[in-house]
């Protein structure tokens, strides 16, 4: 897909205070590492994470993704009435109905003709929303959208551990841990139709591609319904997960630079 008329106008993000080692939850996971004859550090080495941040305890997702989003708002020469859509983009949910980014508008006091709803596609939704917005701006629906995002590892990751302590093998090991490298933070994008924002950073296209056969590569808990309901709890085939994700992002790539002349606006 390609655009014309469109802008990234702005950026606005909130940090959680609670700085989260790699070495502090290889402290927790000590009787793992001992039963599994791990050293200390392998943590990092694996991931290359250091340290994450994580959320005071009952902070909501709404609260964070509007931070995020008033300073998007604030960062922008854009006004509430101004935004025509806002799309909430984060796995993390504090209720399943209504949508997150009813909170969100609401938050940030934008009129009734706004068009808000969530999208959910892993680490992929707010790319997912930008080029939702993007596409209703070209298409002259709406003259600007916001989307944002808020997660929160805290939760699952203390699960994790648990579990981890619980059960202490290497395939428990093996399928976490790409969890305990999660971490917590709230991101709000301001895109806008260019007659805007002038100044604002030229959106020139995107490509899609998706590979639905390998959707169980990695699975986050609980169902929220059908007939088994599954505890809160996290799995990923990491190996896989990076093996079929190089794949696709090369497809991807080759995707979006070599059609419609693209490869000459970036070469």
């Amino acid at each position: 897909m390609r655009y014309e008329n469109v802008v990234i106008e702005s950026f606005g993000y909130e940090l959680p205070p609670n700085v989260v080692t790699s070495r502090a939850l290889e402290d927790r996971l000590a009787p793992v590492y001992q039963q599994l004859r791990i050293q200390p550090g392998q943590l990092e080495a694996w991931t290359g994470v250091r340290e994450r941040r994580y959320w005071n305890r009952g902070m909501s997702m709404a609260e964070g993704a509007s931070r995020a989003g008033r300073k998007a708002l604030e960062a922008s020469q854009l006004k509430a009435d101004d935004i025509g859509m806002v799309i909430y983009a984060g796995v993390c949910r504090d209720i399943l109905e209504p949508a997150i980014a009813c909170a969100v508008a609401d938050a940030l006091g934008l009129g009734g003709h706004a068009q808000i709803f969530d999208v959910s596609n892993a680490c992929l939704g707010v790319m997912n929303g930008i080029m939702q917005v993007a596409n209703a701006i070209e298409l002259g629906q709406i003259r600007a959208g916001l989307v944002v995002s808020c997660e929160s590892a805290r939760e699952i990751v203390d699960l994790t551990i648990d579990e981890m302590l619980r059960l202490r093998d290497m395939e428990t090991l093996r399928l976490k841990l790409a969890t305990l490298t999660g971490g917590s933070g709230a991101i709000g994008v301001m895109v806008c139709h260019q007659s805007l924002a002038p100044q604002g950073h030229r959106l020139v296209g995107g490509a899609l591609r998706s590979r639905a056969k390998h959707h169980e590569l990695c699975r986050w808990w609980p169902a929220t319904s059908g007939p088994d309901p599954l505890p809160t709890r996290m799995l990923t085939d990491a190996a896989k997960v990076l093996e079929h994700g190089v794949d696709l992002g090369r497809e991807t790539w080759f995707q979006f630079s070599r059609r419609d002349g693209m490869e000459q606006r970036i070469d």
